[in-house]
């Protein structure tokens, strides 16, 4: 029988279990046809997330295992330790808050069993503001504009990924992550299906404004190097700028003997160039960010505990 992982990475999601319990549940009984392993990975939170996963687990050991990293890491991180200590066939990544439905997991097994490695879900509808919604379409367009890389609109991190896939992500191990992608990078025969994405019962989100930014300059800096050309463009275009002008200005001067402002025109060419300088040091700064940190070739994460157990972390690596 195929064994499947369901991986919920978590950050202060106390309020969250009873719903993920009943969601948990209902994937067991209406999916009998493989084992099913629930790996949860606590990322730093500060509530009772942790004795609630301790709970689970020694309350149903067969279906319920937990991690608890060292420190808060962020999602993309969380998610790359759940990569490694995997134990299924297949992989399935949802939200903790269930904002996920459970019923689309019969489609997502189908397509697999089809013989499709990533099978990604693209939200139909959503419950979140039009800002937010409006910010999320003009990010994908933008990303899709400058990446070679075909990147799946709508698409986040509710999949299917085959052991294929999973071992394909476990060997990058860069730290400035954008997973989204690299489902994409890595390739494999993939398949789309739809779905509309519940509002969160509990709890609250855990992405502000300026967590989703971040988020979005890693996967524009991630996966193009357009920003350099950007800049490169705007260096030539400012000084075909300054060329005509000169040119304006001689005319001007020689042929209607109109006197040039000195101080104004020295001001704003001034302030112009500095800007446009300043912008071009900026994007080579965030490309030399990420250059310095994984030049250090530090561990993304570290592992306080599996299961609870502090000795053998390594050894339960799947």
């Amino acid at each position: 029988m195929k064994k499947v992982t369901i991986l919920l990475p978590a950050y202060n999601e106390e309020a969250s279990f009873p719903v993920l319990e009943q969601c948990m549940k209902r994937v067991l009984e209406e999916n009998p046809g493989y084992e099913w392993e629930f790996l949860m990975v606590n990322d730093g939170s500060t509530d009772h997330t942790l004795q609630q996963m301790a709970r689970l687990h020694r309350e149903d050991a067969e279906h319920w295992n937990y991690i608890d990293l060292s420190r808060n890491y962020g999602k993309e991180l969380a998610m790359m330790a759940g990569f490694d200590y995997v134990k299924g066939d297949a992989l399935i990544i949802m939200d903790f808050d269930m904002q996920h439905p459970v019923d689309v997991i019969p489609e997502m097994l189908h397509w697999w069993e089809e013989g499709y490695d990533d099978v990604y879900a693209t939200r139909q509808g959503s419950k979140e503001s039009w800002m937010k919604r409006k910010t999320s379409q003009w990010y994908y367009n933008l990303l899709q504009m400058f990446t070679r890389v075909p990147i799946q609109k709508d698409t986040g991190d509710f999949r299917l990924l085959d052991r294929s896939c999973i071992d394909a992500l476990k060997q990058m191990r860069e730290v400035e992550r954008n997973t989204k992608g690299m489902y994409s990078w890595i390739g494999f025969r993939k398949k789309g299906i739809f779905y509309q994405q519940q509002e969160r019962q509990a709890g609250v989100s855990k992405w502000s404004y300026r967590a989703l930014l971040n988020l979005a300059l890693n996967g524009i800096m991630s996966y193009t190097t357009a920003p350099l050309r950007m800049a490169s463009v705007l260096g030539l275009v400012v000084s075909l700028c300054a060329f005509l002008y000169l040119i304006y200005i001689i005319i001007v001067t020689n042929l209607y003997g109109d006197p040039v402002a000195g101080y104004p025109t020295i001001m704003v060419t001034m302030l112009f160039l500095g800007g446009a300088q300043l912008i071009c040091i900026g994007v080579i700064g965030e490309y030399l960010a990420r250059v310095f940190n994984e030049s250090k070739r530090r561990p993304g994460y570290f592992v306080s505990s599996y299961n609870g157990e502090r000795g053998r972390v390594e050894e339960l690596k799947s």
